[in-house]
């Protein structure tokens, strides 16, 4: 089974918003193992719309449109696919009343252009939105089927996950089944290296890898009857990639990101943390604070960018910044060291660097970064090397602390285990 994804949207085109809905739908078809050979971005124009619609019909066995189902007149993708099917546009008594009743509950005034949203190609399954105005809908034929999408992400996304995946799961005359191994601390060509004899060899289930910001995602995909059958099959697989990594996978749900995983951990062993940052400026411990629970184990973020700052809230001595500089090993130290004393918590985690593009120099080139994590007193500190513009330095280095963070909890608690055992 092939599937194609058309995102409709002249602001799109003109790069007024980033499509992260191609990504997102991408992701999502390749987890369920249906193959997407197009993607395509189509501004608001009836003919070019038509054009690559009935291309799309033609060779691939489901479309997914994005966008173009709001009320105005150059919102044209409903009628369109709705031509090319061959089907007439008639009112959803349902879609009608869950229009009003959302501006009903929101006291905005109904104009007369959203009755448009109500249309639906007669015989189409309608999905209903729940968190705007613009139902999704299904349209099937002997030959291709086609999935119409709202444009928002956060209309988009719940209604993919509420009926399109559930809705492309019965397409497939195979039950399909994934497992997601995560991993931090090592690059794509290491773990594909080490994966290497398991890929090379792989028929179902097949493996994948996909590179993140700072993480590397093993995707096992099996085929089989049911369930039972699929699960049987990842098993072992996902047993074997557990053993040639060990620590460094620090989830296999799916759901579960990095910095979850540290909350947790930090929640397990009832631990309390304090984020000195100085280039990252405040991104590590925003990722943190996403984390529901988040509040039970961070106490405190500091931004300290300034020389001043790192002073006055953390302790870090002058002499230290004169004779060292503010990047540099010993002032992540003293960064780590003070945030932890200055928030009386157990661990605290500094990170100060070059994001750039200026500010470098022959002996401290931009990307240089010292992360520094502080656990009941004990610090490790350890240099990285960023590469790429200032945005992708900071990422990086944010992802980085979370994983350094991670790896000396673990070691710690290794060595307070191994300590209550002698």
């Amino acid at each position: 089974m092939t599937a194609e994804i058309i995102c409709v949207g002249t602001e799109i085109l003109l790069g007024n918003i980033v499509n992260t809905n191609a990504a997102f739908m991408a992701e999502k078809l390749a987890r369920l193992g249906i193959s997407c050979y197009y993607q395509s971005v189509v501004g608001d124009n009836e003919g070019r719309l038509k054009e690559i619609a009935l291309a799309a019909i033609k060779r691939s066995d489901i479309v997914i449109f994005s966008g173009g189902l709001g009320p105005t007149e150059d919102d044209l993708t409903k009628e369109t696919v709705s031509e090319a099917f061959g089907r007439k546009l008639i009112e959803d008594e349902k879609a009608w009343k869950q229009i009003v009743k959302f501006f009903e509950k929101r006291k905005l005034k109904l104009t007369e252009n959203n009755r448009k949203q109500a249309l639906v190609p007669e015989g189409s399954v309608v999905l209903y939105n729940k968190n705007g105005t613009a139902p999704g809908i299904i349209i099937e034929s002997d030959s291709t089927k086609a999935i119409l999408l709202p444009g928002p992400p956060g209309e988009l996304i719940p209604m993919w996950e509420t009926y399109v995946d559930e809705y492309l799961m019965k397409q497939s005359a195979e039950f399909l089944l994934s497992e997601t191994v995560k991993i931090c601390g090592a690059g794509e060509s290491m773990v594909e290296t080490d994966l290497k004899d398991l890929i090379d060899g792989q028929a179902n289930p097949t493996i994948a890898t996909y590179a993140k910001v700072g993480e590397v995602h093993v995707r096992v995909t099996a085929k089989g009857s049911d369930e039972k059958e699929c699960r049987k099959l990842i098993k072992p697989v996902v047993k074997e990639i557990k053993q040639r990594f060990g620590a460094k996978i620090f989830t296999t749900d799916e759901n579960v990101t990095l910095e979850m995983s540290v909350i947790q951990l930090m929640m397990e062993n009832k631990m309390t943390l304090t984020t000195a940052e100085s280039l990252t400026g405040g991104m590590l411990c925003s990722r943190l604070v996403n984390v529901p629970g988040a509040s039970n184990v961070l106490k405190q973020g500091l931004v300290t960018y300034s020389n001043k700052s790192k002073r006055k809230y953390l302790g870090v001595k002058r002499g230290t910044l004169d004779k060292h500089g503010a990047v540099s090993e010993q002032t992540a130290k003293e960064m780590a060291k003070g945030g932890a004393a200055q928030g009386k918590t157990d661990v605290c985690v500094s990170l100060t660097g070059i994001a750039g593009p200026g500010g470098g120099s022959e002996d401290k080139p931009v990307g240089l970064t010292y992360i520094a994590v502080c656990i009941d007193g004990k610090v490790k500190v350890r240099e990285y090397l960023f590469e790429g513009e200032r945005a992708k330095i900071r990422e990086s280095a944010t992802v980085a602390a979370l994983t350094m963070l991670r790896s000396c909890l673990l070691e710690s608690m290794t060595e307070k285990t191994f300590s209550t055992e002698k």
